[in-house]
């Protein structure tokens, strides 16, 4: 039995199999039957092989009575400085470990939020905006049961990030399928940090996430969202994100990927009124023979609408960095303003970039643009560095700090930002502070 047939089967097995998502379980269950994992002669995933991840036998789910060793130095270590935290130990939420309030904000369990809002909250955010066609998104949606559902109300300005912290220390090899839905109310802000982090004092243990988040943004409302990756090389994740943006609303993502042996983010923007703006910024800092996958959509559908898309990657080693990023602009979408660059730097001839930009363009009154470059750092400027007397290593960090600055810059947490440059730092080998 391969691993698909393994997971449809212990579907039979899941606890939540006839609750009040039973219908869209195995409608989503059936599409993943179905289709399987997507192979490489699948153009969404043509520079991605999944061949070592279904090798691996990872079970879907744990006992839900499982007592956590995670100690207060673990959670010190990953969690940002002023911050409210929604901790998740295991696949499960730890309201001990979690901030017990946060003021004037709804946050509560996933499958909790859905049995109480019943068929008329399901209806309005469960699944709505999600691609049907994506297999993990599928999968996710079959065996949903643990994440959380937070609500920002209408005039609400939260005060602190919310950081939301996916830990695991089990032994075994497991998949996890955390499924969140955030809901930011009209005139409403939020900023957001999404961290998964294997912690297993075995550090063989092998983790896969395959996670979905559904976000709505109301009308005038201000979404900052952080994605930090830089788990273990024994971790791999699949992260599909959807925002739904109505008028005059703002949301912004950044992607840091540094660690995972295999991430695959997928970033879908869909606009649902006019005057408002997405921006989508990512950095990959990769090494070893790490695999990252940027594949990004903006579906401009209304007009008077801007989107702003800039990633950047460093590839060492025998690492692969993939961006597949599309802009799509219907008929009606015009005085569109839509930018898209991805640029990148090689620092090994074995290294990898593979890059598609792509525009879909079908009204006429639109300002557009996308480009790619790859390359590497230059000798000239190396050498200038050096002749004013600054080591090789050290030039070369500055050189690709610099290089990567035009996403870093926009990070609008101090304590986020410090954050990152240490770990760019570290991956960099270097002791300057950046």
């Amino acid at each position: 039995m391969d691993l698909k047939e393994k997971w449809v089967a212990s579907f039979e097995a899941f606890p939540h199999k006839d609750d009040i998502l039973k219908d869209i379980r195995k409608e989503a269950l059936s599409f993943f039957a179905e289709k399987g994992f997507p192979h490489k002669k699948v153009e969404a995933w043509k520079y991605t092989s999944l061949s070592n991840l279904q090798a691996t036998d990872y079970s879907l789910w744990q006992p839900a009575n499982e007592k956590t060793t995670l100690s207060p130095e673990v959670l010190h270590q990953y969690s940002i400085s002023d911050c409210y935290l929604l901790v998740f130990v295991n696949g499960y939420y730890s309201p001990e470990m979690s901030s017990k309030t946060i003021a004037g904000v709804t946050v509560t369990p996933l499958l909790e939020a859905l049995h109480k809002g019943g068929e008329a909250f399901i209806k309005k955010y469960f699944n709505t905006n999600t691609e049907k066609g994506d297999v993990f998104t599928a999968l996710n949606t079959a065996f949903a049961s643990e994440g959380v559902y937070i609500e920002v109300p209408k005039g609400k300005v939260v005060d602190k990030p919310i950081q939301l912290l996916y830990f695991n220390d089990r032994a075994e090899t497991t998949c996890y399928q955390p499924r969140n839905i955030i809901a930011v109310g009209e005139n409403a802000q939020l900023k957001v940090i999404e961290v998964h982090q294997n912690v297993s004092n075995n550090t063989a243990t092998t983790i896969l996430t395959n996670a979905v988040t559904e976000v709505f943004v109301a009308k005038d409302a201000f979404l900052d969202y952080y994605k930090l990756q830089n788990d273990r090389l024994t971790a791999s994740l699949i992260d599909n994100t959807y925002i739904s943006q109505e008028a005059n609303s703002h949301a912004s993502v950044h992607t840091f990927s540094f660690g995972g042996t295999l991430t695959r983010n997928n970033l879908n923007f869909y606009h649902q009124g006019e005057y408002l703006e997405s921006t989508l910024k990512g950095l990959s800092i990769l090494k070893g023979s790490q695999h990252t996958d940027h594949y990004t959509l903006v579906n401009h559908a209304h007009p008077n609408c801007e989107s702003h898309q800039d990633y950047k990657s460093i590839v060492n080693d025998e690492a692969t960095n993939v961006f597949n990023g599309k802009i799509m602009v219907e008929q009606i979408a015009q005085k569109t303003n839509a930018y898209q660059q991805n640029d990148n730097i090689l620092l090994s001839d074995k290294a990898t970039v593979y890059t598609k930009p792509q525009l879909e363009i079908f009204a006429d009154d639109v300002k557009c643009s996308h480009g790619c470059t790859v390359g590497s750092l230059s000798d000239d400027s190396l050498f200038y560095l050096q002749s004013r007397g600054i080591g090789k290593k050290e030039a070369s960090a500055l050189l690709t700090y610099a290089f990567a600055n035009t996403v870093l810059e926009s990070v609008k947490i101090p304590a986020l930002s410090a954050y990152i440059n240490a770990i760019i730092a570290e991956k960099l080998g270097v002791t300057v502070d950046f």
